[in-house]
């Protein structure tokens, strides 16, 4: 069969536009099909999980280096470094083109942020550290090093890829078809359940309408000062119900509620703190009443964190406890 493969193509943009173009090309010449920023700007996390869906879509990541490292992000990287860590974390074999000497391309398409190279040459760097990795010098030297990298790359380590449904034998596809019919059933069941709750029954367990103390700490004039705070349960979790739809780790999950905590009790301190053992219970708490599940999983950076994300009763509970209903 006549199979086709997808490649993102993943860079700065404004200063690679001619370079950006030559790669496109060699890979609508060798039949492939190019993916790349063209399609969709990168410009906040909704459109970031559209990325990631693309990048899923492909079969090899090929990467190019020039002489800006790209605004960095809430994370502290770029969007090209961003991209990069999600298709290795995922697996695609990377194909990078690496500018051999950065200190040579002029001003106008390079960095001037001493701390800003010092991210592009650590990200370089990283990079440099796969195999699959060539060195250009101009814009024209690219189609070349695509075809010969990508060609060994496809040969070395064959993706799926694409074909044309006409292609496919009624043999083959009724067999797939028949393997997704069965993957679609297990899943189901996993998701029924997954949506039984309340996933602990305790008894006793504290109502939602019930209250808990939150304490924390302060500094006032240098002194350490404590604080505490009382919210019922229902509270708490109307506070930071909305960000877990966004699949916060916990960091993140307890900077939203101290947030919401230091407005409501007027705290003017610095170095705001609340206790960790606090927002253990709580997250133990929400978990009881089936409103929240909690995973270990890889961060961009390749770290592990804790993350937090609402189950289907609690999305339910959020939208009857948010929700504005008419004055008429």
């Amino acid at each position: 069969m006549d199979k086709r493969y997808q490649v993102f193509v993943s860079s700065t943009y404004a200063d690679l536009k001619e370079e950006r173009q030559h790669v496109t090309q060699a890979l609508m010449e060798m039949d492939c099909i190019p993916a790349g920023m063209e399609l969709f700007p990168a410009t906040d996390e909704e459109q970031w999980e559209f990325i990631k869906r693309i990048i899923d879509d492909c079969d090899y990541y090929l990467l190019i280096i020039g002489g800006r490292y790209g605004s960095t992000i809430e994370e502290g990287i770029s969007y090209t470094e961003k991209e990069y860590d999600y298709a290795v974390e995922k697996g695609l074999k990377v194909v990078a083109l690496i500018h051999e000497n950065p200190d040579d391309i002029p001003v106008g398409k390079s960095d001037i942020s001493p701390e800003i190279r010092a991210k592009l040459k650590a990200f370089r760097e990283k990079v440099s550290g796969n195999r699959l990795v060539k060195y250009w010098n101009k814009a024209g030297d690219l189609p070349g090093l695509v075809a010969l990298s990508l060609s060994k790359t496809i040969k070395t380590f064959p993706a799926t890829g694409w074909v044309r449904a006409s292609e496919v034998s009624n043999e083959d596809l009724l067999a797939e078809l028949n393997e997704l019919r069965k993957e679609n059933s297990g899943l189901k069941i996993d998701l029924s359940k997954l949506q039984q709750s309340p996933s602990y029954k305790i008894e006793g367990l504290a109502g939602l309408d019930e209250t808990f103390t939150i304490n924390g700490s302060q500094y006032v004039h240098s002194h350490k000062r404590a604080w505490v705070s009382t919210l019922t349960w229902s509270e708490i979790f109307s506070i930071v119900a909305p960000y877990l739809i966004q699949h916060p780790n916990e960091k993140q999950v307890k900077s939203v509620l101290l947030s919401a905590i230091q407005a409501k009790e007027e705290l003017n301190g610095v170095h705001i703190t609340l206790e960790d053992q606090d927002l253990q219970t709580i997250s133990i708490q929400l978990k009881s009443h089936g409103l929240i599940r909690t995973r270990y999983s890889k961060t961009t950076s390749g770290s592990m964190a804790l993350f937090w994300t609402l189950t289907p009763k609690g999305e339910r509970l959020m939208v009857q406890l948010r929700v504005i209903p008419s004055k008429k």
